[in-house]
């Protein structure tokens, strides 16, 4: 089931307005946007009309919008021989320490016996799939992409090129390329 999409400013005709207590819950027709419970308080929203709640609402949605293109986000990676991972005891689970995970895919064929799913390497521990996704669940509703490179270059960014794989074979292409120095 994906995530909701974040709530956007909005018109009196893209949102329904309920009252719940001292909430005023937003909701979107776009069923993919997420539902609100706003806390505004039983007093002030009894006097406070939809058209009201609705200006108040989209006030905080530009606000955030606002703060949020402010913020210079930097991730953060680890050094090389420094540990990726760490073992957080309170949540009986291993937590990344940075925002960059190098690792490797393992094949099939480097799959013990008694291990029945693939799994990721980091550090030289190995992680089930499941272990995985539970690590990378410690940034719940963020974003992620995946870069995957040659084994030996975990450590650089790979060049990118944004197009469609090659149409004629179907096949996407993995050449290697080298710089001569």
């Amino acid at each position: 089931m994906p995530l909701p999409k974040r709530p956007y400013v909005a018109s009196a005709d893209q949102v329904r307005i309920t009252r719940d207590g001292d909430d005023a819950i937003i909701e979107y027709a776009d069923e993919s946007v997420a539902t609100t419970h706003l806390k505004v308080g039983a007093e002030k929203l009894a006097a406070m009309t939809d058209a009201e709640l609705l200006d108040f609402w989209n006030e905080m949605i530009a606000a955030g919008e606002d703060h949020r293109e402010s913020l210079s986000y930097t991730a953060t990676e680890i050094p090389i021989g420094k540990p990726q991972v760490e073992f957080f005891e309170r949540g009986n689970q291993w937590t990344p320490r940075g925002h960059v995970l190098r690792c490797q895919i393992l094949s099939d064929a480097a799959i013990p016996p008694d291990v029945d799913e693939p799994f990721v390497s980091i550090d030289g521990r190995d992680f089930t799939l499941g272990e995985f996704m539970t690590m990378v669940g410690t940034f719940g509703g963020w974003g992620m992409r995946i870069e995957f490179v040659p084994d030996d270059e975990l450590h650089q960014r790979p060049k990118l090129k944004v197009r469609e794989p090659d149409a004629k074979s179907g096949k996407r292409s993995f050449s290697r390329r080298r710089s001569r120095a």
